[in-house]
């Protein structure tokens, strides 16, 4: 950690920030202060740092592997003076498909260590969020005279903003949720097939990587709210219900457009058996207005005399006798839909 681009260290003291950019070399000088609050970024791949900073505030080495490796659940875990949280912030690439960038956070007495495995998710919308949130500007004060009321807001600000993010990520699925649909009903299913086929199955995709991260939000959030853990300060808990409501819309709303999803391609294979329907009415009826002429001109090719055989007014009365009706049932399968 560094002084150089966007600070990666913070410290406060009563709920004012008194230096960023530190270094982990005076980190243990400045532990010493009971005042003090900490925020700590470190790189996954740092080993060396994650290290430091695990023997300065007494981390546990299970916790310490968890947060070093990847791809694990997203979680709560009580430790004896702190927890140790793992969640996922969503974001969309361009080839339409969902990523997850994996944050651990740990939230000891005097500091929030987070630990992220890439440098895709954005500290300058974290730093904004601790920084400018008017949500609990006017409270800020009487949040930092609560014992751990600094930690729990600067929990709260990471929170609010990876929860925040996997609504909009909703919303956006929800949109592509609709404009499948638009695509089932309004576009001949011989254009659309390959189309649907595609959309669908990155939606659903999609959505079944965000429920197994979001959902368990639910707990994380409702473990932190619970009176026996002492982690969010009394000012904070209307802030931590707050996004606990966003979690649980999120859950919601993930389940619901699984669900719909599944249902618009029952709705398709539905409607392409419709339109298979509509198909082999029409093919049948074509065949019976084509059978009417076979059948007419097979009986004058037999080997037969016959009324008018070799005359004008023969050929006459076969050629009417197939026009008229061929034009019955045009119209009678006219009547009935058919055609």
């Amino acid at each position: 950690m560094t002084s150089d681009g966007p600070p990666h260290s913070r410290e406060w003291r009563d709920g004012e920030l008194v230096g960023e950019g530190f270094g982990l070399d005076g980190l243990a000088e400045r532990l010493s202060d009971p005042d003090a609050v900490l925020w700590l970024d470190v790189g996954a791949s740092d080993a060396d740092g994650l290290a430091a900073v695990a023997r300065a505030l007494g981390l546990d080495r299970l916790a310490v592997e968890d947060a070093a490796s990847r791809h694990e659940r997203t979680k709560l875990d009580r430790y004896h003076d702190y927890v140790f949280l793992n969640v996922y912030a969503p974001a969309l690439r361009d080839d339409g498909r969902l990523a997850f960038h994996e944050v651990s956070v740990f939230v000891t007495p005097q500091a929030l260590v987070t630990v992220r495995q890439d440098d895709r998710f954005d500290l300058r919308a974290l730093l904004r969020r601790w920084d400018d949130d008017p949500d609990v500007e006017h409270d800020r004060g009487a949040i930092a005279e609560h014992e751990g009321g600094t930690l729990a807001l600067l929990l709260y600000g990471l929170l609010d903003l990876i929860v925040d993010q996997q609504l909009d990520i909703v919303g956006t699925l929800d949109e592509q949720t609709d404009e499948l649909e638009e695509l089932i009903f309004e576009t001949p299913s011989s254009a659309a097939g390959r189309d649907v086929q595609e959309r669908s199955f990155r939606l659903r995709k999609n959505l079944a990587r965000l429920r197994r991260v979001a959902l368990p939000m639910r707990e994380v959030l409702n473990t932190l709210l619970r009176r026996d853990v002492r982690l969010v300060a009394e000012p904070l808990l209307p802030y931590y219900q707050d996004v606990y409501d966003h979690a649980l819309r999120v859950a919601e709303e993930t389940e619901s457009l699984r669900d719909l999803v599944a249902d618009l391609l029952d709705t398709r294979i539905a409607l392409q058996g419709n339109r298979m329907n509509e198909v082999m009415k029409q093919v049948t009826s074509w065949a019976a207005i084509i059978a009417v002429p076979t059948a007419v001109t097979g009986f004058y090719g037999q080997n037969v005399h016959f009324p008018g055989e070799h005359t004008v007014w023969g050929f006459v009365t076969s050629t009417s006798l197939m026009v008229l009706c061929v034009v019955v049932l045009y119209r009678v399968f006219k009547q009935r839909d058919w055609l």
